[in-house]
């Protein structure tokens, strides 16, 4: 006899809902976070990683839940804020069972959660989860369907470094500039390329060898240790990996000028963004700087016509709010960090009825 799926409520105070998922029948064990629903349903991907506990796993899907919901504010997106996280390797532990599972309690949120894909997760896994549940976006077939979101990610990174440069250096020209990138997925690919072609000199690390080679080989760049490219000499530092690598013994070492990149919840803390200021180093919130994906996959949740166009205008949006977040903090000596948290806020109170 096959045990039914559990679905059980996590208490996480700030925090719409959260459930915790679990299917032993295909070795599912997830969550879903639901941070805000105050500009429209919850929209933000679905990552699996290896976390080593639950509790690992549950502070990553509030962090970046919360993430959601400043980064689809920041955009101008009628969405509000949600991420959702499946435990185990990918390579080895993923299967349409497991997806179907997940798809399943999706469902019981009733639209308030839209899923895409995230970190462990392709296009081809969408559509899986689409076999079930209606409430996902990253399709690679369909009429309004979005694919892959990175090359869009990379793109809105790209104009956020030019942005900060703009502002750091009085110039938006990368020619002659050195930026480090951290991680070379597949947001970090397109993004070195963009760089390349605008002139800037390269330094990457990843944790796979063959990409580092590529990077080498196709851009000229210089290789660095995955960890060691932070303290590397640069002007511009482009964390395209994992999050919380911003903390208080990592920006001691910094030696570069500004820190923008795609990597979700660079800092570990909140005090960390202060740490950067007080060492002048300008910083672009992640959640500002990386949030094409998540236009790009609005274009599918609300079946846009004219995918280019809403694209297009979004990013244009998306480099007005940083600017502001920039100028603004320039004129009040504060952390971008904080000024970045307060114009979203602004966006975030209810209109009155």
């Amino acid at each position: 006899m096959t045990t039914p799926m559990s679905i059980t409520q996590v208490f996480a105070p700030g925090h719409e809902t959260v459930l915790r998922v679990e299917d032993r029948a295909s070795g599912l064990i997830g969550f879903i976070a639901v941070h805000s629903t105050t500009l429209g349903p919850a929209a933000g991907g679905l990552r699996m990683r290896p976390y080593e506990t639950e509790a690992d796993a549950i502070e990553d899907v509030l962090r970046l839940s919360r993430g959601m919901t400043y980064k689809n504010a920041a955009a101008g997106l009628p969405l509000g804020g949600g991420k959702a996280v499946i435990m185990g390797d990918p390579k080895l532990l993923k299967t349409p069972a497991l997806l179907h599972a997940f798809a399943r309690a999706i469902n019981t949120l009733e639209g308030r959660y839209w899923t895409a894909e995230d970190m462990g997760m392709t296009p081809t896994d969408m559509a899986t989860l689409a076999e079930v549940t209606q409430y996902v976006a990253g399709l690679p077939n369909g009429e309004f369907a979005s694919g892959d979101p990175s090359p869009i990610t990379a793109r809105g990174i790209f104009q956020s470094i030019q942005t900060t440069a703009r502002h750091r250096f009085g110039d938006a020209d990368l020619t002659g500039k050195t930026v480090a990138v951290q991680g070379l997925g597949h947001v970090g690919a397109h993004l070195c390329d963009m760089l390349h072609n605008a002139g800037a000199k390269l330094i990457v690390a990843d944790i796979d060898e063959a990409r580092v080679a590529k990077a080498v080989a196709t851009y000229n760049a210089i290789a660095a240790d995955p960890v060691g490219i932070l303290g590397a000499e640069a002007d511009i530092l482009a964390p395209c990996a994992i999050g919380a690598i911003l903390n208080e013994a990592t920006i001691a070492t910094l030696k570069v000028a500004a820190v923008c990149g795609g990597a979700n919840n660079q800092l570990a803390t909140e005090e960390d963004g202060a740490r950067l200021h007080t060492r002048g180093i300008l910083y672009a919130p992640d959640f500002v700087a990386n949030a094409g994906g998540i236009i790009n996959v609005a274009t599918e949740i609300l079946s846009i016509q004219d995918r280019a166009a809403f694209v297009d205008e979004k990013l244009a949006t998306l480099d007005e709010t940083l600017t502001q977040i920039l100028t603004r903090a320039k004129q009040r000596d504060r952390s971008p960090n904080d000024v970045a948290t307060e114009i979203v806020d602004e966006k975030l109170v209810p209109k009155a009825a």
